[in-house]
């Protein structure tokens, strides 16, 4: 947490974070353009900023595109502002209302967190279909090979899936990709989206980035905004005590 408060505390860094909820995705020349500095300056600023996680970088061909992470600024609203009021912080609430921003060609969301966990067991946690049931509130049911179907099935019994999709990678414990639609959407795969699911080491813990791209409209967006930082504290949790979150955090006021 030093490191996020070491970084905010510089007017330059805030700049950035402000270009970056702006606009996401932004390459280091991008970011240059409005930041009256050397390149070799920003570079190190967006160093500071990815050490505290506050920004996340991810390789699309030969470009470094940059996203704000929203997780240490959650963090920092559970510990120090949730206990003594509910009413949102002008910047916590930019972070959560990201569904104003431009759609782009970009991915549209990225959201990195650190689980004190093996890639294997966050692997298992994303694709075991009676663990998803315990921290997601649905199980993930396919054989997860590429090509294969794959469904978000409720837990009451129905059999009804709210999200389908198809595999689209499977490289077990580190990547898995897949596609995400509404089963009403079946065969229009332009009205599916695409999450990546990149699950790295990371000294004796693990780096889980989800990406969620090709989304369709504002409305998806407020979704994901919403819906990730909340399915993957619960997964956090679980992962790390044994329990998920004693309240699930989707129903949480302000989710």
């Amino acid at each position: 947490m030093d490191k996020v408060f070491k970084a905010l505390a510089d007017e330059t860094r805030r700049r950035l974070l402000d270009r970056l909820h702006e606009q996401n995705g932004q390459t280091l020349g991008e970011l240059c353009e409005r930041i009256d500095m050397t390149r070799q300056s920003v570079t190190q600023h967006l160093a500071v900023l990815e050490a505290a996680n506050l920004v996340s970088v991810v390789r699309r061909g030969r470009e470094r595109l940059h996203y704000l992470n929203p997780v240490p600024l959650h963090e920092i609203q559970e510990r120090w502002i949730d206990k003594f009021e509910r009413p949102r912080l002008s910047v916590l609430s930019a972070v959560k209302r990201r569904a104003e921003e431009a759609m782009t060609d970009k991915p549209t969301f990225v959201y990195v967190t650190y689980i004190r966990s093996t890639p294997e067991k966050v692997w298992d946690a994303l694709t075991d279909a009676d663990l998803t049931a315990v921290y997601w509130g649905h199980r993930n049911v396919s054989d997860w090979r590429p090509g294969s179907r794959w469904e978000h099935v409720r837990l009451d019994g129905s059999g009804i899936a709210d999200v389908v999709g198809s595999v689209v990678e499977s490289e077990r414990p580190t990547r898995l990709v897949t596609t995400w639609g509404a089963p009403e959407n079946e065969g229009r795969e332009d009205r599916f989206s695409r999450v990546t699911f990149d699950i790295q080491p990371h000294e004796d813990i693990v780096r889980l980035t989800v990406t969620h791209e090709d989304l369709n409209d504002q409305g998806e967006l407020a979704d994901v905004s919403g819906g990730w930082p909340a399915v993957l504290s619960n997964l956090k949790s679980l992962l790390e005590t044994g329990s998920p979150l004693p309240q699930e955090p989707w129903l949480v006021p302000g989710h």
